[in-house]
């Protein structure tokens, strides 16, 4: 039952409008602003980071969530019972729904398998399969990369799904019923027009930047103040978002990909910050910090795949990114970790989300260190 004064904050028009009150974000989101207005240095290259983060990551991860829940609306169908009836084709179809970026793929298998519906090496060849929201990430700014690694997590995916299901006969299927795994939000609200609205021009900016062309203006409008707007937009819908991570299946298309693509821009944000402030103001060379541990590095990314959410996995690409981590720790991070899958499969199925990722690490490590021994430099 609310208390007497959450009740009245809940009562007043604005706040109930602009979502739920929540201290931790609205500071970090303060935090972030502040630096962004910053005089000198400081200030400029915040807001030049975060007009990257937006074209760069976010206008991508914008356009391919829009795709993909507005095909999941204009195609409705239920994925948990359609992997039910192709009994022999579990496995690879949950590590295909793990491959696609983000964590909605990964989240339908594992509540299949809560249902009964599916395996638990289904379960298994999702979340080895799934890179989570990192993957938009590499995609958008090393898709060199992201062509090699995704189909190799969709391989192993398999090859793990298929030798749990052979060898692994314990049930870790929740006892009782499913929990919801994320609030309604309902109407499509003005905030989600008005990040569209900036992700379009963003997204030109992007694909225009890959084609090695230098774009100033799009429609008369300086495309600094598009990204930073886009940005900052990104962050006050994250500060009031009624949401943990991922959205209802049931809510708008354009809702959903407003609400998880500003989830994801907030930690492409921090990435890119903690990466250039330890740079620009430490002095630290990660590059040459990482190789002194060189032996150590896949272990130490296996080992953050084990932590839940996807900022951990996003650092962690963003260090491949520039160069800091060679393409064998990605691959173990990469491998082991879950992304937001995490929190919905711990609420949905905890033990078996739990000995998953105990399971997808031992091929994490595998492949990791034969890239390391065998193929040291390749996509580093």
């Amino acid at each position: 039952m609310p208390t007497d004064s959450s009740a009245s904050l809940a009562s007043l028009p604005l706040l109930a409008r602009l979502g739920p009150f929540r201290p931790r974000r609205l500071a970090l989101a303060g935090v972030l602003v502040a630096l962004a207005l910053a005089p000198g240095e400081l200030g400029a290259l915040t807001r030049g980071l975060m007009q990257d983060a937006f074209v760069q990551v976010s206008a991508f991860v914008a356009a391919t969530l829009l795709l993909f829940y507005g095909l999941e609306r204009l195609f409705r169908f239920d994925l948990g019972t359609a992997m039910g009836q192709a009994r022999a084709f579990q496995v690879p179809i949950a590590a295909l729904l793990g491959a696609t970026p983000g964590c909605g793929g990964a989240v339908v298998v594992v509540a299949a398998y809560a249902s009964g519906k599916v395996s638990f090496g289904a379960v298994v060849a999702t979340l080895t399969a799934t890179m989570g929201d990192a993957a938009f990430l590499l995609i958008a700014t090393r898709p060199d990369t992201a062509l090699v690694l995704l189909p190799l997590q969709f391989a192993v995916g398999i090859l793990t799904g298929w030798l749990i299901d052979r060898f692994v006969k314990v049930d870790y299927r929740p006892q009782g019923g499913a929990c919801e795994i994320a609030p309604r939000i309902g109407a499509t609200r003005a905030r989600d027009y008005a990040f569209l609205a900036a992700a379009i021009p963003g997204l030109i900016v992007g694909a225009a930047q890959i084609g090695s062309v230098d774009l100033t203006h799009v429609l008369g409008v300086p495309v600094a103040a598009i990204a930073l707007a886009g940005a900052l937009l990104g962050l006050a819908i994250w500060a009031v978002s009624p949401v943990t991570a991922m959205t209802n299946p049931g809510d708008a298309p354009l809702t959903r990909m407003a609400e998880e693509t500003s989830f994801i821009s907030v930690w492409v944000i921090l990435a890119y910050l903690a990466y250039d402030y330890a740079a620009a103001y430490a002095g630290l060379d990660l590059k040459a910090m990482f190789q002194t541990i060189a032996p150590v590095l896949p272990l130490v990314a296996a080992a953050i795949g084990f932590v839940p959410g996807c900022g951990p996995q996003v650092l962690v690409a963003t260090l491949y990114t520039h160069g800091a981590i060679p393409f064998s720790s990605l691959v173990a991070n990469a491998i082991s970790n879950d992304g937001d899958a995490l929190f919905p499969a711990i609420a949905l199925a905890p033990r078996a989300a739990v000995m998953a990722t105990v399971f997808s690490t031992i091929p994490a490590l595998v492949v990791a260190y034969a890239l390391y021994f065998f193929a040291p430099g390749f996509l580093s």
